[in-house]
């Protein structure tokens, strides 16, 4: 009776160790967190190479991000793989940004139709039908072109400071804008070239609204990257003629505003309040067009999706997953 009554104890504690051990298996396997591998990619448009991050699986709907000044597809190598785990996610380096082709500014005047132009050009290469347009800085001239020449084209926006109204850019800002496409005297030009350096492009650009609170969640990795292409007289002069071009953005806010009105795109606002550059007010004044849109002011400056990468992601995820 002992033997037998042993051996029932013995068998039981087998088949709970064994089922303990199965749900500590599954329980462990659930805790990881494995998103799809981003690859790093080039297409060849003529005689220019396209760089451009890629991840997730093609049968899945598109995220386009489109990146800001002084920046490349760098700035989403956070928040890519977050994506990639539900959409498929294009990530490119704008002509003369990054390492996409530099094209001689010598011989080439870079303007933001030019980029636009490459990067329409990209996708249409890479079969991309419709799809998620992100846009920060930069990218909103750049998406609002693509959107002009088809606006069917786009399933949704995801605005991070990017500007398409007045009320996102103070009086003196918009006066810096205009300044650089109508003065082209060399004090002029060398100060816009100075914009371009070392000490600018960290404290001015990355850390230009961070306080000590805040001041460790902004990577150096950004801002050593960037530096890394904007080595050359050359490399900098093209972010130069960019600048010299911005003003024609201001000018174009009213069409691609009435288009907004006309096509209400599915839109979500996700702005680093902090920004002072394209201030909050850039955000809110979406609604007068979009009332539908979602908007969410951050605690975050103009690089919000280096300091709140999580955060948008998750921002993201949710607004694309309402139905």
């Amino acid at each position: 009776m002992k033997y037998k009554l042993a051996m029932v104890i013995m068998t039981l504690f087998i088949f709970a160790c064994n089922d303990s051990t199965e749900l500590y298996v599954k329980t462990k396997s659930t805790n990881y967190f494995f998103p799809p591998a981003t690859t790093y990619n080039y297409m060849n448009i003529d005689s220019v190479k396209l760089f451009y991050r890629e991840a997730g699986f093609k049968n899945k709907p598109t995220i386009v991000l489109l990146h800001g000044y002084p920046s490349s597809s760098h700035t989403y190598r956070n928040l890519i793989p977050m994506l990639a785990t539900q959409y498929h996610v294009i990530a490119p380096d704008n002509l003369g940004s990054g390492f996409s082709t530099h094209l001689d500014p010598d011989h080439i005047t870079y303007t933001f139709d030019l980029l636009a132009d490459y990067t329409e050009r990209l996708l249409n290469k890479l079969n991309i039908g419709t799809y998620v347009m992100y846009m920060q800085d930069f990218g909103a001239p750049v998406g609002y072109r693509l959107m002009m020449n088809n606006p069917d084209r786009i399933e949704a926006l995801i605005v991070q400071n990017a500007n398409a109204y007045l009320d996102g850019l103070t009086i003196q800002r918009q006066e810096f804008f205009k300044s650089a496409q109508i003065d082209r005297s060399q004090k002029n030009v060398d100060f816009l070239y100075s914009l371009t350096g070392r000490d600018a492009i960290i404290n001015k650009q990355y850390l230009f609204d961070l306080d000590s609170s805040n001041i460790n969640t902004q990577s150096p990795d950004a801002w050593v990257h960037d530096l890394a292409f904007l080595s050359s007289e050359k490399d900098r002069k093209i972010q130069v003629q960019l600048f010299q071009d911005y003003y024609t953005n201001l000018l174009r806010y009213p069409k691609w505003q009435q288009m907004l009105k006309k096509n209400q795109p599915k839109t979500l606002i996700a702005w680093g309040k902090k920004d002072v550059k394209f201030n909050y007010k850039g955000a809110e004044a979406y609604l007068r067009d979009l009332p539908n849109a979602e908007i969410h002011l951050l605690d975050a400056g103009h690089f919000a999706a280096e300091e709140k990468t999580r955060a948008i992601a998750k921002l993201i995820l949710d607004f694309l997953n309402v139905n």
